[in-house]
């Protein structure tokens, strides 16, 4: 049987492997535009390896690295939030992609 403790460094490894994956979506879509540019993707990344190292942080009773997480996944939602309703203004007319000056790309 495996243990609690093992579990929870798989839980551990599982976020930190979802976190550090938001930088290789970034990297993949800045090259296919040819230009800095932050997809919606990395901030679900963001998300989901911020909450799944949290919960790991809690179980190791950890309180900076609770605080830290605490306080990105903050940013991660203000940010999705923003993506959303620069979409909604847009009325549907955008790929996903904001530029790092938050502009939108050049349609190609």
């Amino acid at each position: 049987m495996i243990s609690a403790a093992t579990i929870w460094l798989v839980i551990g490894f599982l976020g930190q492997a979802l976190f550090s994956g938001r930088f290789l979506v970034q990297w993949i879509a800045s090259e296919r535009v040819g230009r800095s540019v932050i997809p919606m993707a990395f901030w679900l990344f963001s998300v989901g390896g911020g909450v799944t190292l949290l919960a790991y942080a809690i179980y190791r009773l950890d309180p900076v690295f609770i605080a830290g997480q605490a306080g990105g996944l903050l940013i991660y939602a203000r940010n999705i939030a923003l993506v959303r309703r620069e979409r909604q203004s847009a009325n549907g007319n955008d790929n996903g992609l904001l530029a790092s000056n938050g502009s939108k790309p050049a349609a190609t």
